[in-house]
């Protein structure tokens, strides 16, 4: 069952609810910001990068364009552009279905692969930072709530 909105701890909000989501909206833009200055020195995009990832885990079968855009932490319509530019980078490679030609798969490819390692180490540092203020029970509690959501 929902709770109602209480007291907000600020004066700047009218609930607590109106807090709660523009605080999660303002965090959420940090953490992004955040990474984005992290990827930037290696040319790529945090989309480009979270469609790298979902390929790497995906194995060497790779996955069908539309079971990668279902995984996507960010939805966009523009899946086929974001493709494009990573096949263009030599990132990607797509290959038509034999059996569906309207299914195209996409694989990760060895630069994708060498891309992706040599990032490893900086988003780990990332992911660490963005959380260094919250202790290990604070980030579980944060997790939690968030799921929920």
């Amino acid at each position: 069952m929902a709770r109602r909105s209480s007291t907000p701890l600020s004066a700047e909000f009218h609930s607590l609810g109106q807090e709660t989501a523009i605080t999660l909206l303002r965090a959420a833009d940090s953490v992004r910001r955040h990474f984005t200055a992290v990827l930037e020195p290696f040319g790529v995009t945090l989309q480009q990068y979270n469609v790298l990832r979902i390929l790497r885990g995906a194995g060497p079968d790779g996955l069908p364009t539309l079971t990668i855009s279902e995984r996507m932490m960010e939805k966009t319509p523009g899946v086929t552009r974001l493709l494009d530019r990573l096949e263009k980078r030599g990132w990607v490679a797509r290959e038509r279905d034999s059996e569906d030609r309207r299914r195209v798969w996409v694989k990760i490819t060895r630069d994708g692969l060498e891309l992706l390692r040599q990032l490893d180490e900086p988003i780990d540092r990332a992911d660490e930072e963005c959380v260094e203020s919250l202790s290990d029970r604070e980030q579980a509690q944060v997790v939690r709530a968030l799921r929920k959501l």
